[in-house]
């Protein structure tokens, strides 16, 4: 009993010590430092986006929600180019001097992405240099600059349209800018922005005076109507210029080396795994994919080949006026099986749009998600673009381009667009701890996330009689789809990298999406010319991997309690930053994401 007593007092004495005035004041004092410091990094990162990252992005400020920036236009001149290069030096310098320590692990984590995010934009601007290479740089930016300000109704139409006008007239100079920053450009970017412009000049032509017909006020009107048909001129003889000037002298490269693509995936992405190794872990995803696509295949059809069962995936699609419908249709599915299977929390029954893509999208993309931007509080609606043929295509065109849109691909894509996809990540955003966690993230998160969902929601169960499949048969069409996309992306893979420090022509890049991708010669042209100006375009694979080890890992830690409901919840209340900030939040441990 003496002892117990005695321990007791120890115990007592210590906690009186422990909770000593002298203690508590220290501890109170400790922790308004750190609060101070938490302070003045969140006012940091804020002078980050007002004096760098919108003010040099104003259109990305637009379509963030933040319209006192909707009258600007970037600056692309060599001058414009030069203070924002400076600029992004010298906020690195602040943000590298903040020390991490008294920061909670959320604004640590923070720090890291302000910092690569400044990298990765000075890699490009700096070492990748579009503005110096890429003639589409141009004319697809300034129509993303109307686009952001037309598609959403966030003020009166009067009100808009004076932004269009503020911005329209900015942009002779954005076309003087491309005469002079221009140099030696390579050949496919000449002949992208070729083809684009066609679609561009109808777009300012048609669907911009179209989007504002509701416009009441005279001189806004008449002022458009100078502004834009200047930029209609501007872009004609920006493509005279392009075609007679510029594409015979389009000798330049557009490969990036091994070098800067290693920095770019490290600074995007937040991945320092080698190319070698990364390339590895790319073939053998694929020959697991391709297997799976064969044994399936055997199964639907055990006397055919399996290109044989591929043509026939590829010609099972929707006519091309039925198409939209048909991803509609398939949200029914989703949706219900979600719900039914707790995949994941739906914040909103509110649905996406469907929508032809924007025309200065279509030469590059098949289907895209356009969300509002995480600030924007009165026009909510979210856009999904799916590419329908052009009214120029040929009939063997048309046929290429509807192989990508089979009975499997649709169901694929509006997963990965949709839901569970990009479009019930952004309904999350709100829930991101920061304002810098809603504004900078990584593509192997988002498009990781979206195609990871492909795969689990037939893992789980979907797309089976009954759940989004008529019968037995498609269900297997379905999961074929699913393959053929994984595949689609597991060729991005190998191509970026390998076209990308010199081992791949852009010849045998298409023949790779064609042989080992199992895709159209169409889809693959499409998609080796997209390869040329997004080289890390592996980030859907590589972000599916590295969220399939991290499911497992935390599966393993929470043994019988695990839910994947909860999993998924808990992955979206990070925001979208690359996946080892994702990793370290919900196992606290920096181990290897792959």
């Amino acid at each position: 009993m003496r002892k117990c007593l005695l321990a007791l007092l120890c115990v007592m004495v210590m906690l009186a010590v422990m909770l000593s005035p002298a203690t508590m004041r220290a501890g109170l004092a400790s922790r308004a430092a750190a609060t101070e410091k938490e302070a003045a990094w969140d006012r940091l990162a804020d002078e980050y986006f007002d004096q760098v990252y919108f003010k040099f992005g104003p259109s990305n400020g637009t379509s963030t929600g933040f319209h006192q920036y909707d009258v600007l236009l970037e600056d692309y001149s060599r001058a414009g180019i030069d203070a924002n290069v400076a600029a992004l030096h010298a906020f690195h310098k602040r943000v590298a001097a903040v020390d991490a320590q008294g920061l909670d692990e959320t604004r640590v984590a923070d720090r890291e992405l302000v910092l690569t995010n400044i990298q990765g934009s000075l890699l490009t601007l700096e070492t990748v240099r579009p503005w110096e290479k890429n003639p589409d740089f141009y004319s697809s930016g300034i129509s993303n600059s109307v686009y952001v300000i037309m598609i959403r109704k966030f003020a009166p139409v009067d009100e808009r349209l004076r932004s269009v006008v503020a911005r329209e007239e900015k942009m002779p100079a954005t076309f003087a800018a491309a005469h002079a920053n221009l140099q030696n450009p390579p050949k496919i970017y000449t002949e992208i922005a070729l083809e684009q412009l066609p679609d561009i000049i109808s777009f300012f032509q048609n669907d911009v005076p179209a989007a504002f017909a509701g416009a009441s006020d005279p001189a806004v009107k008449a002022a458009f109507a100078k502004s834009n048909g200047a930029v209609i001129e501007g872009l004609r003889s920006y493509a005279d210029w392009l075609k007679s000037d510029v594409l015979p002298r389009s000798n330049g490269d557009f490969r990036i080396g091994a070098e800067t693509f290693s920095k770019k995936l490290l600074y995007d992405e937040m991945v320092d795994t080698p190319l070698d190794r990364l390339l590895e872990i790319g073939w053998a995803d694929l020959h697991k994919n391709q297997a799976e696509f064969k044994r399936v295949a055997a199964e639907l059809e055990p006397n055919k080949s399996t290109s044989d069962v591929l043509a026939e995936l590829m010609a099972d699609h929707p006519a091309a006026g039925h198409l939209l419908q048909s991803f509609r249709d398939t949200f029914d599915g989703l949706i219900a099986f979600i719900r039914a299977k707790r995949i994941i929390t739906i914040p909103s029954d509110v649905r996406p749009i469907l929508q032809e893509t924007p025309p200065f999208m279509r030469a590059t993309t098949f289907a895209s998600m356009d969300t509002p931007g995480p600030f924007e509080n009165v026009a909510k609606e979210a856009y999904f673009n799916v590419t329908l043929p052009g009214a120029h295509d040929t009939e063997e065109e048309i046929a290429g381009r509807m192989t990508a849109f089979n009975v499997g691909t649709i169901v694929s894509t509006a997963t990965h667009e949709a839901y569970p996809g990009h479009y019930v990540q952004f309904l999350w955003v709100h829930e991101a701890p920061t304002k810098t966690r809603m504004l900078l993230g990584a593509s192997s998160n988002a498009e990781g996330w979206a195609h990871y969902c492909e795969q689990m929601m037939l893992d789980e169960g979907f797309g089976q009689p009954g759940t989004g499949a008529k019968d037995a048969r498609e269900a297997k069409l379905i999961r074929l789809g699913q393959l053929e996309d994984a595949l689609l992306r597991n060729a991005r893979f190998i191509v970026g990298i390998e076209m990308h420090r010199g081992k791949m022509s852009f010849e045998q890049a298409v023949e790779f999406f064609v042989k080992e991708g199992y895709q159209s010669k169409e889809t693959g042209l499409v998609e080796t010319k997209r390869g040329t100006g997004d080289p890390t375009y592996l980030y859907y694979t590589l972000g599916k991997l590295e969220i399939l080890k991290l499911r497992e890992d935390v599966k393993k830690k929470q043994g019988a309690t695990f839910s994947l409901e909860q999993f998924h919840n808990d992955f979206m209340r990070q925001g979208f930053p690359p996946i080892k900030i994702v990793r370290r939040a919900m196992l606290a441990d920096d181990s290897p994401t792959l």
